[in-house]
């Protein structure tokens, strides 16, 4: 079975735990409803990134609250580029799935759509 990436990524409005970890919660489940995921099994792994003006949590603990006890989940900081969106958190899950790329839906959600303009699904 083909492993596939899916894209997404969301805003935080404050550097906060709760604050990071329902943004991250709200994107996951967006990203696996959109994409039918209903078993962790299916997700190989789930990569983690977060602007440097994010720093009151990992991300990966809102995954590890919605049951991704298995699945490798791992967090690093985007790098520091002027003028660019504050208080991001973005995520790249590898999944195995016969789906075809055209048909992966990649979520952006709350200021994080103006990231990907041209990608229009799950918004």
């Amino acid at each position: 079975m083909p492993v596939r990436g899916v894209r997404g990524a969301t805003s935080v409005p404050a550097d906060t735990r709760d604050g990071i970890l329902e943004a991250t919660r709200e994107l996951l489940r967006e990203v696996l409803r959109a994409n039918q995921i209903e078993q962790f099994d299916d997700i190989v792994s789930i990569l983690f990134t977060t602007t440097p003006d994010l720093t009151a949590t990992f991300p990966a603990e809102a995954a590890r609250e919605l049951g991704m006890h298995l699945v490798p989940l791992l967090c690093a900081s985007e790098i520091a580029v002027p003028d660019r969106m504050p208080r991001c958190v973005r995520l790249l899950m590898h999944l195995n799935t016969d789906r075809s790329p055209k048909d992966i839906v990649h979520v952006y959600l709350r200021d994080a759509k103006s990231l990907r303009p041209d990608i229009h699904s799950a918004q």
